[in-house]
C-alpha cells in the first residue's frame, strides 16, 4: 500500500515562503511536509504505545504453542486393608507417564493467533495513515494561515499607505479631517487582523508539532504553494483505487482471522486422547510388570458446534460489513469529488478573473479619489474587495488541497502534486 500524502509538498501563497508564525525562532528551519511525516511516524506517541500490540500478541502466539506436559500418576492399591492386605504386606504400586494427544487443536490454535496478529498489523498500518492524514491536514492549516498573514500584511501596506494620502489631502485642505480618521481606524482594524492571525498561526503550530511529540515548534514556518496542486482525474480513476483502501483491507483480513478462527473450532471438537504408559510393583511376591492404556472420549464429535456455527456467521457478516463499507466509501469519495473539482473551478475564476478585475478598480479608485472625484468610502470599500477576494482564493485553494487529502485518505494511494525544490 503506498504511502499516504508522502508526495504532498507544500509552500506559501503564491510563492511567498518567507514569513514567520508569532514568536518564531528565526534560528529553526522551515518544515516541508515529507519531513513532518517522517517526524509523525517516528514519534508520535500514540503509534509508540500501539506498537506494543504486537509484543501483546506475539506472547499470544508463543503461548498458544506451548504443547502440554505429560503427567506423573502414582496409584497405590491394597494398603491399609486387612488380612492379606493389612498395612502394607499386599501394596501393589503403580507408577505412569500419561501424554496427551492434541489431534491437531494446537496447530489450530497457533494458527488462529498469528491470524489476530495480522489484523493487529492491520490495524497498526490504518492508524499510521491516518496519523500521516491528521499531520497533513495540521500541516495545511498552518500554510492556510501563512498565507492569510501575507493578505494581511498587504491590507496593512494598503491600509498605511492610505493614510498618508489621505493626511496630504487633509493639509492642503482638499479633503474633510473624518476621511484621515476614517483611514486610521480601518488601519488599526487590519493590525488587530494581523494579531489575530498570529495568535491561530502560533497554535496551528504546536497543534502541528506535538503530532511528533515535541512540546513545542520546532520549525519557523512550513513550505508549500497553496496554488500548485495537479491536475484533477476523472472519478472513475480515483474509483478504481477504491479497493487499496486500508479499512477495506481490514475486512478481509478479519475475514481471515474468522476462518483461522473456524478451524480452532472444527479442531476443539475432536476432544483429546491421552496415552498412559507405566510400571507395576507388588509388594507380596516382588514381581513386577509394565501397564499401558488408552483414554478416548465417548459420544459425537460436535461438543463445539455453537462456537463453529459462530464463526461461519462472522465470516458472513465480514463480507456484506465490507460490501456495506465500500457503497459507503464510494459515496463519500463522490461528495468529496464534487467538492474537489468545484474547487478547482472556484479557484481558477477568482485567480483568472475576479482578482485582476479587483486590482485594476483599486487602482482607478485610488486614482480618482486623489483627484477628488471618489470619496474615501469607495477608496476603501475597493481595498476590502480585493482583500476579501484573495481570502476567497486562499480559501478555494485551501479546500483543494483538503480534499485532496482525504481523497488519498480513501484510496491509500498517493496523490501527485508538483514537488517544489526545498
Amino acid at each position: 500500500m503506498q504511502r499516504l500524502i508522502y508526495s504532498l509538498a507544500f509552500s506559501s501563497l503564491l510563492g511567498m515562503v518567507g514569513l514567520v508564525t508569532a514568536q518564531p525562532n528565526e534560528s529553526a528551519p522551515p518544515l516541508d511536509l515529507d519531513s513532518a511525516i517522517v517526524k509523525t511516524l517516528a514519534g508520535n506517541p500514540g503509534l509508540k504505545a500501539t506498537g506494543y500490540q504486537l509484543q501483546i500478541q506475539d506472547a499470544r502466539i508463543a503461548q498458544a504453542g506451548i504443547k502440554p506436559r505429560p503427567k506423573l500418576e502414582l496409584e497405590v492399591e491394597d494398603v491399609f486393608g486387612s488380612g492379606a492386605n493389612d498395612i502394607l504386606e499386599g501394596i501393589q504400586t503403580t507408577a505412569s507417564v500419561v501424554w496427551i494427544l492434541e489431534r491437531g487443536v494446537r496447530e489450530s490454535r497457533v494458527s488462529a493467533a498469528r491470524a489476530r496478529s495480522s489484523l493487529i498489523e492491520s490495524d497498526i498500518a490504518i492508524q499510521r495513515l491516518d496519523v500521516s492524514a491528521e499531520t497533513a491536514r495540521y500541516y495545511l492549516e498552518s500554510l492556510d494561515l501563512q498565507a492569510r498573514l501575507d493578505i494581511s500584511a498587504e491590507g496593512i501596506e494598503l491600509g498605511a499607505a492610505a493614510v498618508t494620502a489621505i493626511e496630504r489631502r487633509v493639509n492642503a485642505g482638499s479633503a474633510p479631517a473624518a476621511d484621515l480618521f476614517r483611514a486610521r481606524a480601518d488601519l488599526r482594524r487590519q493590525e488587530l487582523i494581523e494579531e489575530d492571525i498570529e495568535h491561530e498561526l502560533l497554535s496551528a503550530n504546536y497543534r502541528l508539532a506535538a503530532q511528533w511529540g515535541a512540546n513545542e515548534p520546532d520549525f519557523n514556518r512550513v513550505l508549500g504553494d497553496l496554488l500548485d496542486t495537479p491536475a484533477i482525474e476523472n472519478f472513475a480513476t480515483f474509483e478504481s483505487r477504491l479497493d487499496q483502501n486500508p479499512d477495506l483491507e481490514r475486512y478481509l483480513t478479519a475475514e481471515r482471522v474468522y476462518e483461522a478462527q473456524l478451524r480452532l473450532e472444527q479442531a476443539s471438537n475432536r476432544q483429546p486422547w491421552s496415552v498412559t504408559t507405566g510400571f507395576r510393583w507388588q509388594n507380596k511376591t516382588s514381581d513386577h510388570g509394565f501397564v499401558a492404556g488408552l483414554s478416548i472420549p465417548l459420544g459425537s464429535e460436535d461438543s463445539n458446534r455453537g462456537r463453529v456455527a459462530e464463526a461461519r456467521a462472522r465470516i458472513t457478516q465480514s463480507k456484506l460489513e465490507r460490501e456495506a463499507e465500500r457503497l459507503r466509501l464510494r459515496t463519500e469519495l463522490f461528495v468529496l469529488y464534487q467538492e474537489l473539482v468545484h474547487s478547482a473551478h472556484l479557484t481558477a475564476a477568482i485567480e483568472q478573473d475576479i482578482l485582476p478585475l479587483y486590482e485594476s478598480a483599486l487602482e482607478q479608485t485610488q486614482a480618482a479619489y486623489e483627484a477628488g472625484r471618489y470619496s474615501y468610502l469607495e477608496w476603501s470599500a475597493s481595498q476590502m474587495n480585493l482583500l476579501n477576494a484573495r481570502n476567497d482564493l486562499v480559501e478555494a485553494a485551501h479546500s483543494i488541497l483538503h480534499n485532496l487529502i482525504e481523497i488519498e485518505r480513501l484510496t491509500g494511494v498517493s496523490v501527485e502534486v508538483p514537488r517544489l525544490s526545498q
